[in-house]
């Protein structure tokens, strides 16, 4: 396995690569479009080949895979609480836990890049990432996965491959991004450190087609905001905190009362891309709140339920269904890709 300092070492210096590439983009620099225009040899793969290479692109980046931890998302944080549906759901959705009664949900927080023990104030953490599961009466489940920014880089699998792989490469990386808007966007845009799992937004990057009982379908992203409020932390004041004090700061939190984090789907208008999660739209989006969740209590034996739980976003229950968004069938397929390594302790 790969050693933490020296993996440090290697994100320190892909920093180092994607800010000197921020800037040269923030300056208009001017990169010759031979890589981003040319056919990728992924177009010709099977949607599992595809995901094989994006877990594979991970596993690159991270030093991977290392045994028994997800491919993305490693480092995490599992809590329960509950769910509460809001007075208007049902108008958006009949799925059952937007019917009546609140539901037992288990949340997990965690960071972004898949390297054990990296610490939660280093910037390779960022985007956090937010995964809940509802657990319906009728012994069902269903999923939301989002992070902490609003939006993806890139629309297509196959490209999503490609720009993990030129991550390392700054002048892969910038012949990648010259053509595609979504992938200078994500570069270019601050990834703040919260000051709290539970002071933080979070996206959901894909739309899904919810249905209520009268048969009025309508698009929608998923947007889950903390009712403390958004707050991040600077630089300075990240850097002279301990390792895992977002964990610590979280179980301080809840031993004063629950984290509460309403969720909303904000709808789309005619003419939105409901396909393409690289594109976010406008904030005047109307949305309806669809309900609270109530995280109440980190669970125990966080570390062995975390590696045995699957969150997966087409996980889905009657009144919502996936889009025709190709990023969806991808993640499944990647996720499954790493929760068999991890059953296999790979």
């Amino acid at each position: 396995m790969t050693r933490l300092p020296e993996m440090l070492s290697r994100l320190e210096r892909f920093h180092r690569a994607t800010s000197f590439l921020r800037a040269a983009l923030l300056a208009g620099a001017a990169f010759t479009p031979g890589l981003a225009t040319a056919q990728s040899q992924d177009d010709l793969q099977s949607p599992r080949q595809v995901a094989q290479a994006v877990v594979g692109a991970f596993d690159n980046l991270f030093g991977g895979p290392h045994a028994g931890q997800r491919a993305v998302h490693a480092t995490g944080l599992l809590t329960e609480g509950r769910f509460v549906p809001a007075s208007g759901a049902l108008s958006l959705s009949r799925a059952g836990h937007f019917a009546g009664g609140s539901v037992p949900v288990l949340a997990r927080f965690s960071n972004f890049a898949a390297i054990p023990g990296l610490p939660d104030n280093h910037a390779a953490a960022s985007p956090r990432g937010l995964a809940v599961k509802f657990m319906l009466p009728d012994g069902a489940d269903t999923d939301i996965v989002a992070h902490s920014y609003d939006g993806f880089p890139v629309a297509k699998p196959e490209e999503f491959a490609a720009f993990l792989r030129a991550l390392p490469d700054p002048a892969r990386l910038a012949e990648f991004a010259s053509s595609r808007p979504a992938a200078r966007a994500f570069l270019e845009h601050p990834k703040p450190m919260p000051a709290s799992y539970g002071m933080e937004a979070y996206f959901g990057v894909t739309a899904f087609r919810f249905e209520n009982s009268a048969g009025v379908a309508q698009y929608g992203r998923y947007r889950l905001r903390p009712e403390a409020g958004v707050s991040h932390l600077s630089v300075a004041e990240a850097a002279r905190l301990p390792d895992r004090f977002l964990a610590e700061e979280l179980k301080d939190r809840l031993s004063r009362g629950p984290v509460i984090i309403r969720i909303s789907v904000q709808l789309a208008a005619d003419g939105d891309p409901v396909e393409d999660g690289s594109r976010s739209w406008p904030d005047d989006r109307p949305e309806i709140e669809v309900g609270t969740l109530s995280i109440q209590q980190i669970l125990s034996s966080n570390d062995e339920r975390q590696q045995d739980l699957r969150f997966v976003p087409t996980n889905l229950v009657g009144g919502i269904a996936p889009s025709a968004d190709p990023m969806l069938t991808a993640r499944t397929l990647s996720y499954r890709i790493s929760a068999d390594r991890r059953e296999a302790g790979q």
